[in-house]
């Protein structure tokens, strides 16, 4: 397993993460917890959550099963480098969500339970809070950073201009900030190219990218589907994607074949080429998924194939693999 840091910080982090969305609702706790075992075992030491995984309200289910997997020993907590992530209702009260300073103080104290550890490694805001001011959020956080029970802070979903008014409070501040982004990232969605990515590199984060596949449509959903096996791209909104895009997932696929790799890597490949990338998140239902993405860590993708995949799949604006604002004007 290759390692990098994780933005402009010292901490080292594997170069694929384990998502753990699938703990509780679609994998068991005890293959979510031979899932983590195989992930040490192959070096992961980059682990992520959020409090509302587990999709029962207030409960942190998710959370639970990884703070039981720590419990268990074996100096699994000391190896892992966990990530976590608040803003989600997790009640029915007005304060039991987003990021007023009340929150953000309950949300850390509930999550250090559930995960049963004295410190959370890197605490990321869910989605951006238009309703609380920056300083009550930096304030918050630099409290619990104080108190030694957060290290680092991240945001997820947030845009360019996000980043840059969370990073321009911090500097007023004297505080570290944010240091790394978790946006949806992938070959068919790469509207991050735009601005996200250009203000994450300004500012040192590290990106972290979501739905890697796209929801299974770049882990070779054809392929599957040909030969009648299930598929995670069944629902409404996947099933439109895939008849507009079929025929560039048709060619992608023979690509892939051509290669003799499987998509899923091919995918999962082709995020780690691109700069700024830290660690794609895989979030597999079994051991067995998890031992097939590891391929992707190690596969080098050439200039021709980086090419037919921008070809495949282009960049977002009329120019193309451009930042704003010249992938949309001169």
């Amino acid at each position: 397993m290759e390692y990098t840091n994780l933005g402009r910080t010292g901490l080292s982090v594997s170069s694929l993460c384990l998502g753990t969305m699938n703990f509780g609702p679609e994998t068991s706790e005890a293959d979510s917890h031979a899932i983590m075992d195989r992930a040490h075992e192959h070096g992961i030491n980059f682990f992520d959550t959020a409090n509302v995984y587990g999709w029962q309200k207030g409960e942190g289910v998710t959370e639970q099963i990884i703070g039981r997997w720590f419990a268990s020993g074996g100096g699994r907590r000391e190896k892992t480098v966990v990530a976590t992530k608040l803003y989600g209702s997790m009640g029915d009260w007005p304060n039991d969500e987003k990021l007023s300073a009340l929150n953000i103080r309950r949300a850390a104290e509930a999550s250090l339970t559930r995960l049963q550890t004295d410190h959370i490694d890197l605490y990321q805001m869910h989605h951006v809070d238009r309703d609380t001011p920056w300083d009550e959020i930096w304030e918050a956080f630099s409290v619990l950073r104080q108190q030694g029970k957060v290290i680092y802070f991240g945001s997820s979903n947030f845009a360019g201009w996000h980043i840059a008014q969370a990073q321009e409070a911090a500097r007023n501040r004297h505080f570290v900030g944010l240091v790394s982004e978790q946006s949806i990232y992938n070959l068919m969605t790469r509207w991050v190219e735009l601005e996200v990515l250009p203000a994450a590199k300004h500012y040192g984060l590290g990106v972290i990218p979501w739905s890697p596949l796209q929801g299974g449509l770049l882990g070779g959903v054809l392929r599957k589907q040909r030969e009648g096996g299930a598929s995670r791209s069944a629902n409404e909104r996947s099933a439109a994607l895939l008849e507009k895009h079929r025929d560039a997932i048709e060619a992608y696929e023979k690509l892939c074949a051509d290669l003799g790799e499987d998509p899923a890597n091919v995918g999962l490949a082709w995020l780690l080429h691109q700069d700024g990338v830290t660690a794609p998140i895989i979030g597999p239902r079994t051991a067995a998924q998890l031992d097939g993405s590891l391929r992707a860590a190690e596969l080098t993708l050439d200039a021709e194939v980086l090419a037919r995949l921008d070809e495949l799949f282009p960049a977002p604006g009329p120019n193309g693999s451009k930042p704003a604002p010249e992938a949309y004007a001169w």
